[in-house]
This record gives structure tokens, C-alpha cells and sequence, in this order.
């Protein structure tokens, strides 16, 4: 009972208590201490005296700034405004970026391959060494001891200037170290008498591990057999670790100077195991390297043996003639094990589609392919080309109908041969089917898959009793895109002077002044490292009034100007007289002026040149490798692809401003040397027929006559504006066709011509 009546006392009184508790605490808070600061002044023995509002000096008020002086009042503080003073910026550090990105993350490439040669072999063996196994491999350099002897073309020769067998071995291992044991994990040495595998030698290396001392070859026993260990045989080639060839620097001129041998595979081989004891393996964490010797004056073709046809080298190989037959015959291994991997792989991708949600649609014809475009829109829409054995109705000029000759008929009569082929193969021995004619051809090209055809063909089919009939069978193929590969290139730079060589005619001297401005503000403004030559064409009447009325008088008082206007640049002149102007009539005038290393640009006078264009004729012209002849865009006649506007300023590389001229080819880059090298091996022909210096122009020259790449691409930095060229009837058939047709299409596009004809007949119908 009593418990009851307090608890109810203190349910009406608690929160009451509870408040006041609160309150007294907070009030506690608010309090402004000051034991500590009047102890502290007491203690001193000074006075406490209150501030102006009556507080306490010691005390220091709720969120305010102490004073770094006790002595200053805290009503006199203020706050200091540092003045900012600017940081003097030092100058920054110049970083030195690498050229490449793998030098700059450390990256190397995977495998070098030496291969050891002499002055009697270099012409023959090694030749055939390089023409087998160079384009399969990233690196392949020849080591000899010869010096001053021409080297064949197409190889990187390193000459150690001595015959001796192991002064070549240590130099060839020293020039390694020195040069490229930072940029290759592994390589491989062999002799030139060695024909070598090449794709099997680069899948046995990226197998291997990089971080391991590995010496791998044929193991041999030391000559006398007092030595232990084994070294690898020279005659079947053997590898190398980088780790393994690291290690052995610091030795190597021990190595020449202690160790005595007649043979250099033996003398590296004494090397290694003396001073990293590591001994020649053929077999290394379940990798083989499998070789074979080759008997004397044996075929190849009739070899049957497994170690044979497994084989990673074999040795030795007695002419060149035996080296390509082995080449052949491990292709043609390769090759059938790559169609038995396709096969296989096709057979797996169908039954993996039995399985599959959409079924056997699942998987795209043919098997392995990529699938055909799908346009996003009406204009993605890929265009079919209908086609006969004689006629296609789809022309390059535009007409609705035209023969079909050169590549065209060959790609039709090989995709009929491959059908017929194919139709064979699946129903023999059961049916013999022959090809009476083809009744419909259609082809387009799908740029993720290749060339697609479709083809009616009527067919001849005969059974196993002789009976025949005749049918019709549609059968669809496809010409896949075949592999893209990387052709190694010799290294150019951008450094190179360029020679421009701008030929005129009495016809082209309105455009020099529009030129040369241009020009100017391109090259002789920015220091342009190029060398401006006008050749100046007189035809024999002009040429003789040269002294009374020199038609090109205006041209070289501009030429003048511009060297008054520049100090530094001189543009020199040429001139020549001849009835019939030719580009290599020209160049042989031009070539005989320059030394052989000069790089000519030839142009015409309404292109407009930039450095853009500069820096990619010299990375594309490559001495005694590759001539380029750009496509320059061209512009449309104004008065047909602005009709009815105002002419603007600068055209934009569109459709309907202009389009590349494919059938120009006044525009070249080449070598003086790739010139006079291609020039001399058509003295013949000139020989015989001297009009063949005016009907052909220097492309033609340069593909018939010359073993270069010839490499044609469009160029958007080349710019021509449009002019009308006078076309020289004298010149060849082709040459005047082919001026007579590109006047017509620089008139416009096909729309502005049509439109163009519309308002013409809706013009003559009113």
C-alpha cells in the first residue's frame, strides 16, 4: 500500500525534478571558469583587475581568439593581412619521352633470330634462308666476316670484318648484348645450310618461360669426350634465353681468351657450361625441340619418317634449290593441318548449335564466317550487282550495261569453277555434274565478310549408268576477307628536304600568283625544309621568241618578288622546249641536276600544299622500297555545285563540293635513285619504240619497269581547286582519254548534273 501511494507521488513530481536537474546543469555549462587564470595571477603575486565589462582579464571568452601576447589586450586585436606574393615558377624539368610505347613500359619483343654466314654462302644459302624464313619472323639479321662486298637486297647484314669461325661467334654474341639483349626474350642461331621452321620455332618460344637460363638444341658430346657436359649442335640451330645470355656477359671475354676450339657451336658451348654450368637440354618441361639430318642428295617430298615431319630444323642442306623444296614441303604441311583444324572447328560449332536456343540458325553460313551487315537504314542498304559470263550491269562510268573483262571476268569464271567444284565434291561418286551456262549471277561486297554470290547455273548431271539431264541449281558462295598482315617497313624520318617540281604551260600561268601565296604561307613563313623548282615548257615557236616575248616573263618577276619577300629562300627555274610535254622527259631532265638520295615531290600548279601532305610524302616514300602517288581532292565547278549561291571562301572535303580524283596521277613522291633504277631498265623498250617516253607517264613507268611497292592511297590534305585542263592530243590514246574524262567529272556530282539537266529542260519546255 505504501508502495503503491509512492510511486504515484513520484509519477506527478518526477518530470518536475527531472526539469529542474536539466535546467541546473545547463546553467552549470554556461558559467565562465576562471580558477585556473586567477590562480595563476595570485600566484604571480599581480593584481586581478576586471575589464572593461566588469569580466575577468584571465578569462577568455566563449569562441574567442587567444592572444599570442598576454601582455595585449584582446580588444586590441586585429587581424594581419599578409601581402601575396607570386611563386616564382622554376623551369619545368624537360621529360625525354621514348619513341615507342614499348620502350617506354619496358616491353620486348620475343624472338631474335641470328643466322651465321660467310663470303662464299651470303649470295646463295643465305639468300634462300631469308626468302624462307624473313616473313615469318620479326627480326632475322646475317652475321659474317666478310667486309666490303656488295650484300643482297632485301637482308640486314652485320660484318665483323674476320673470317675466323670463333671470332665471328664471339663478336656476333658481343654485338647482341650490345645492341639487342634489351629488346627480345629469347634467341635462336643457326647456319645458313639450316632450314628452319619458322612458325613452329615462334610457338615452341611462346611456350617457354622468359625468366628461365635455358640452352636448348641437339645435345652433343665434346670432341674427345674428357668434358663434361653437352653443348648444342650448330648445324640444327639452338636457343638461347635472354636471363642465360645476361649471365654470361661478364665471362665472355674470359671465354676468348681461355677457351681454345675449332668449331663456334662448341666454343659458345664450353662458355656457358664453364662459366653459368648449364648444359644443352632437348627437351625442357615437356617441349621438344625435334631436328632431323637430311641425307645426302635426298628428297624431301619422299621423306615419310614422323621425326621428319615433326621437325623444328633440318640440317644440313646442300643448295638453295633443296632449301625452297623443304620450304615447300613443310608450307604444304601447315597448310593441310590448318584445313583439318577448320574442319574440325566447323564440325564443333555446329554440333554446339544442335543445342542452342534459335537451333542450327544459330550458327552463321558459312561456319566461321562473320555474319552479314545489317544496315541501320535504307542508305546502309548493300547493293547486289546482277552479272552473266559476258556482261555486267553494273559499270564503273555510270552506263546500265557493259562487257566484262579483266578481273571481273577471272573473279566470275573462278567462283563458276569453285561451285561446279564444290557441287562435285558433295555428290560424287553418286553424280558428275558439268556446267552447261550460268543463267543469273549476283555478287555485292559485305565489308565485315567479303565477296557474296549467288548463281543460277544450269548443269549437266550424270549418273553412275550414264544417264544425264539437265537442271538448274542455285548454290550461294562467299570470298572471305583474307587476313590482314603487317608488312615491316625501313624506318624513315620526317627530316628529309623535299624537292617540289611544278611544271608550266602557257596555259597554267594565271594560277602561279594564287599559288606561290598559298605556298608561301605554308613553307617559306614556317622554314619548310623543301625546295621549290618551276619547270618552265616552251613549245618550239614560244622558244624562239623567248628574247622578244617570253611568254613566262610575269611568272619569274613573281618568282623575284617572293625572294625579295624572303631573304632566305630561292626558288630556281628550268627551262625546256618540246612539242609534246611528258613527265619522264621531264624527270630526265630533273634527275640529271640532283644527286641520287633526292626526294622529288612532282605537282601541278593549283594544288595547294601544306606541310600535312609534306610530312606524308616522306614517310611514305621509301628509298629502294616504295614510290607513293596520292589522290588529290578536287574540287567541283562552282557554277555547278554552288548554282544559285554564293561561291564560299574555303570548300569542306564533302561529297558535294568535290570528290578524289582517282584518274589523276600528275601528283608523285619518289627517290631520285628508285627514278634512275627504274629508268635504266626500260632503255630497251626505248630502244625500240622511242614514243614510249610520251605514252606513258611515270606511274605506268614505275609499276611496269620497277620492283617497288607502288603504293596509291587518297590524300585529304591535297587540295586542287577546279580548272579545266587542256588536253594534248598528241599524246597517247590513254593518257588524252583518260584528261578528256576527268574534265567531265570535275563538273559536279551526279545530282547536280541531274538537277542541272532538269531546270534545263524545264527551261526549253516553258
Amino acid at each position: 500500500m505504501r508502495f503503491s501511494a509512492l510511486m504515484s507521488v513520484l509519477r506527478s513530481v518526477g518530470p518536475v525534478i527531472v526539469g529542474i536537474s536539466l535546467g541546473f546543469t545547463l546553467s552549470l555549462l554556461s558559467v565562465n571558469w576562471t580558477e585556473d587564470a586567477c590562480h595563476l595571477d595570485a600566484r604571480d603575486g599581480d593584481d586581478v583587475t576586471p575589464g572593461r565589462d566588469g569580466q575577468l582579464r584571465g578569462a577568455r571568452k566563449p569562441n574567442s581568439i587567444s592572444s599570442l601576447n598576454d601582455a595585449e589586450p584582446e580588444e586590441d586585436f586585429e587581424p594581419r593581412i599578409v601581402p601575396y606574393k607570386q611563386v616564382q615558377q622554376t623551369a619545368p624539368k624537360k621529360v625525354v619521352r621514348a619513341r615507342y610505347i614499348s620502350t617506354e613500359l619496358g616491353t620486348r619483343e620475343r624472338l631474335f633470330v641470328g643466322v651465321l654466314t660467310s663470303k662464299n654462302t651470303i649470295n646463295t644459302m643465305a639468300v634462300a634462308v631469308n626468302r624462307t624464313i624473313s616473313h615469318h619472323l620479326d627480326s632475322v639479321i646475317f652475321f659474317t666476316g666478310m667486309r666490303n662486298r656488295k650484300v643482297p637486297h632485301g637482308m640486314f647484314v652485320v660484318s665483323h670484318g674476320d673470317e675466323r669461325l670463333i671470332w665471328n661467334m664471339y663478336q656476333t654474341i658481343r654485338h647482341i648484348l650490345e645492341h639487342y639483349i634489351s629488346e627480345y626474350d629469347w634467341f635462336y642461331f643457326a647456319q645458313d645450310d639450316t632450314y628452319t621452321e619458322a612458325d613452329r620455332i615462334k610457338t615452341l618460344v611462346d611456350h617457354l618461360s622468359i625468366n628461365r637460363e635455358l640452352y636448348m638444341g641437339s645435345p652433343e658430346e665434346f670432341i674427345g669426350g674428357e668434358m663434361e657436359g653437352k653443348y648444342c649442335y650448330g648445324g640444327f640451330g639452338y636457343l638461347l634465353s635472354r636471363s642465360l645470355l645476361l649471365r654470361l656477359q661478364p665471362f665472355l671475354e674470359n671465354c676468348r681468351n681461355d677457351i681454345l676450339s675449332a668449331r663456334p657451336d662448341e666454343w659458345l658451348g664450353r662458355c656457358i657450361i664453364d662459366y653459368t654450368s648449364t648444359n644443352c637440354v632437348s627437351e625442357h618441361e615437356g617441349l621438344h625441340y625435334h631436328h632431323y639430318e637430311l641425307g645426302k642428295n635426298s628428297d624431301p617430298s619422299k621423306e615419310q619418317s614422323e621425326q621428319f615431319k615433326k621437325a623444328l630444323t633440318v640440317h644440313p642442306v646442300s643448295d638453295p634449290e633443296q632449301m625452297y623444296r623443304l620450304h615447300r614441303y613443310f608450307t604444304e604441311i601447315e597448310l593441310q593441318r590448318t584445313y583439318d583444324e577448320i574442319a574440325k572447328l566447323q564440325a564443333e560449332i555446329k554440333n554446339v548449335s544442335v543445342v542452342a536456343f534459335d537451333g542450327n540458325r544459330s550458327a552463321q553460313w558459312p561456319v566461321g564466317i562473320n555474319p552479314p551487315f545489317e544496315p541501320k537504314s535504307r542508305f546502309e542498304v548493300l547493293k547486289w550487282e546482277y552479272f552473266t559470263e559476258e556482261e555486267m550491269y553494273s559499270c564503273v562510268d555510270g552506263s546500265p550495261k557493259c562487257e566484262l573483262r579483266g578481273i571481273d571476268r577471272m573473279d566470275v569464271a573462278d567462283v563458276i569453277d569453285t561451285a561446279v567444284g564444290e557441287l562435285n565434291k558433295k555428290y560424287k561418286p553418286v553424280l558428275h555434274l558439268k556446267k552447261q551456262q550460268l543463267i543469273n549471277g549476283y555478287r555485292r561486297f559485305d565489308p565485315v565478310r567479303g565477296m557474296e554470290y549467288t548463281l543460277d547455273l544450269q548443269l549437266e548431271v550424270v549418273n553412275q549408268k550414264g544417264h544425264s539431264r539437265s537442271i538448274t541449281k542455285r548454290v550461294h558462295l562467299v570470298r572471305p576477307l583474307s587476313q590482314i598482315e603487317i608488312i615491316p617497313m625501313p624506318y624513315v624520318t620526317e627530316a628529309t628536304r623535299i624537292h617540289i617540281i611544278i611544271p608550266l604551260t602557257l596555259q597554267d600561268r594565271t594560277y602561279v600568283d594564287h599559288f606561290l601565296e598559298v605556298f608561301a604561307s605554308n613553307a617559306f613563313e614556317t622554314s619548310e625544309n623543301a625546295i621549290l623548282t618551276f619547270l618552265f615548257i616552251y613549245d618550239p615557236v614560244e622558244a624562239q621568241q623567248v628574247n622578244q616575248n617570253d611568254i613566262f616573263a610575269s611568272v619569274k618577276t613573281q618568282i623575284n618578288a617572293h625572294e625579295r619577300k624572303y631573304p632566305t629562300v630561292k626558288i630556281p627555274w628550268i627551262s625546256v622546249k618540246t612539242e609534246t610535254p611528258s613527265q619522264i622527259k621531264f624527270m630526265d631532265i630533273i634527275s640529271k641536276k640532283h644527286p641520287v638520295d633526292t626526294l622529288f615531290f612532282l605537282a601541278s600548279v593549283n594544288t595547294n600544299i601544306n606541310t600535312e601532305f609534306l610530312n606524308r610524302c616522306r614517310m611514305n616514300s621509301i628509298n629502294n622500297w616504295q614510290v607513293f602517288f596520292p589522290a588529290h581532292f578536287q574540287d567541283y565547278n562552282p557554277d555547278v555545285a554552288y548554282r544559285n549561291q554564293p561561291h564560299p571562301a574555303t570548300v569542306d572535303l564533302v561529297k558535294d563540293a568535290g570528290h578524289f580524283d582517282l584518274r589523276s596521277f600528275e601528283e608523285s613522291c619518289f627517290y631520285n635513285s628508285d627514278y634512275m633504277a627504274t629508268r635504266s631498265q626500260m632503255v630497251a623498250d626505248v630502244q625500240e619504240n622511242e614514243e614510249i617516253l610520251e605514252t606513258m607517264d611515270i606511274y605506268d613507268m614505275f609499276v611496269k619497269y620497277s620492283g617497288l611497292h607502288v603504293f596509291r592511297a587518297v590524300e585529304p590534305a591535297l587540295h586542287q581547286q577546279y580548272r579545266y585542263q587542256t588536253c594534248n592530243p598528241r599524246l597517247s590514246e590513254d593518257i588524252y582519254h583518260i584528261c578528256v574524262q576527268g574534265n567531265l567529272e570535275g563538273l559536279g556530282s551526279r545530282s547536280q548534273l541531274a538537277m542541272l539537266l532538269f531546270e534545263q529542260e524545264q527551261g526549253n519546255s516553258t
